[in-house]
């Protein structure tokens, strides 16, 4: 199981598993369309009943329904907005699918969580969702699609697909270090087969459930998943089908979101204007460059940036902070290759060399067996506290309970550190001993 899901995720086909944008997108859009087209088989209702807003109101209570049986997490929650504002918009006879449409969500979506604005899904959603309305909104406004009539659907398939892997390839790379090199053709097979064999077998399921007769239809749709799941497991077997990226500064997903929107809200030739702030971005990941030394917050692990690479301190052990500091790096190593990086790692040679200063990192075992010593050049890390008073700098439980975790960077000749405790800022709830 564990590894099906990492295959999805290599392949940027994980949004499958989510009961989100794509998921609810779809119910609405089977129901929608399914109720529409009976309503229209009947001239009387035909005749009668304005056929479009009952479809709308029948997808939106499935869509509620939906949202009650999933869980309501906070990603459907995001999608159930976003499809309401859609399907409202029909009953109002306005445009369903707009950027007021999209404004309007996020919004509302805003205001119930105010703390999604942060999370990798509100941005990574709103990208898309903000991008596809912007691209197909364009094409709309022509008089006809480039090409013939039976090329739209693969044209609109296609599309959509790039678009969206587009738009959200800078928050994937931002948040997930990395993305998925294949996820382009992955998609272009995988979601056609969810939208037209999956989901809709999942709704018949559903419908004849009651009647005991949805075997046909649940098989129909594991054929269905087989594909998708084939597909992931294919492109995923890829050499490079994941590519790593460093951690970008946190001023770059501002920058990029701001040009990225004035591009496609601003009308005019001073949309050009856009192009500077996502260039900067651009330049300042490019650029970016990561911390010479890292120590966690126990005072057990430290990881040294060097030519081979990061290299830590143990090969088990603070394993989440180990894997975080690669990952950030740009680095998909695991911790026991990283620590097999390094050359010397006993107790008589330093643990790294950063320009100039030696660094040595003590376990229990080590200041237990000898009181450590050093000089004015050396960075002492001790899992355990030791005595003041010693010339060269030293990072121990004692000033790493103050601090929390550091960063530190060599600058001519001279230790740049970063703290949590900088970062952070001092909080109504920070414990004394970290106050600034």
């Amino acid at each position: 199981m564990q590894g099906t899901t990492e295959d999805l995720r290599t392949t940027n086909l994980a949004h499958l598993l989510a009961i989100s944008g794509l998921h609810m997108g779809l119910l609405v859009g089977v129901v929608f369309s399914g109720l529409r087209y009976v309503m229209a088989l009947s001239p009387y209702v035909a005749l009668r009943v304005n056929v479009k807003k009952c479809a709308a109101v029948g997808a939106l209570v499935a869509a509620a329904v939906y949202l009650a049986l999933s869980g309501a997490s906070i990603a459907t929650e995001r999608a159930f907005v976003m499809a309401a504002v859609a399907l409202v918009a029909v009953l109002l006879d306005r445009r369903a699918i707009s950027m007021r449409s999209v404004a309007i969500a996020a919004l509302i979506v805003l205001v119930l969580r105010p703390e999604s604005l942060l999370s990798p899904g509100f941005h990574m959603s709103f990208a898309a969702t903000t991008a596809l309305v912007w691209v197909f909104s364009m094409l709309w406004a022509q008089s006809r699609w480039p090409g013939p009539a039976w090329i739209k659907p693969i044209m609109a398939v296609t599309l959509t697909s790039f678009v969206a892997g587009a738009a959200t390839a800078p928050f994937a790379g931002a948040h997930f270090n990395g993305y998925a090199a294949y996820g382009l053709p992955a998609n272009l097979l995988a979601v056609p087969i969810m939208g037209a064999v999956v989901m809709p077998s999942a709704v018949v399921a559903l419908c004849l459930a009651p009647l005991g007769l949805e075997g046909l239809a649940l098989t129909v749709m594991g054929w269905g998943l087989q594909w998708i799941l084939g597909v992931a497991s294919f492109f995923a077997d890829l050499e490079g089908a994941r590519r790593a990226v460093v951690a970008p500064p946190a001023a770059v997903l501002p920058l990029f979101t701001l040009g990225a929107l004035f591009v496609m809200l601003w009308q005019g030739r001073l949309r050009a204007v856009a192009l500077v702030p996502v260039i900067v971005a651009g330049a300042l990941w490019l650029t970016s460059t990561r911390p010479d030394l890292l120590v966690d917050e126990s005072g057990k692990l430290a990881g040294a940036l060097t030519e081979a690479g990061r290299i830590v301190s143990k090969p088990r052990g603070q394993g989440f902070a180990a894997r975080v500091w690669l990952e950030n790096d740009g680095d998909p190593t695991e911790q026991k290759e990283a620590f097999a990086r390094a050359d010397r790692r006993d107790q008589d040679h330093p643990f790294a060399q950063l320009g100039g200063f030696d660094v040595w990192v003590l376990s229990k075992k080590d200041i237990q067996k000898q009181s450590p010593d050093c000089v004015s050049s050396d960075i002492l890390i001790a899992a355990l506290p030791i005595e003041t008073g010693l010339p060269c700098t030293v990072f121990d439980p004692k000033t790493l309970a103050r601090t929390g975790a550091l960063a530190i960077t060599v600058r001519n000749g001279k230790l740049v550190v970063t703290s949590v405790a900088d970062r952070r800022g001092d909080r109504l709830w920070s414990p004394p001993d970290q106050r600034q």
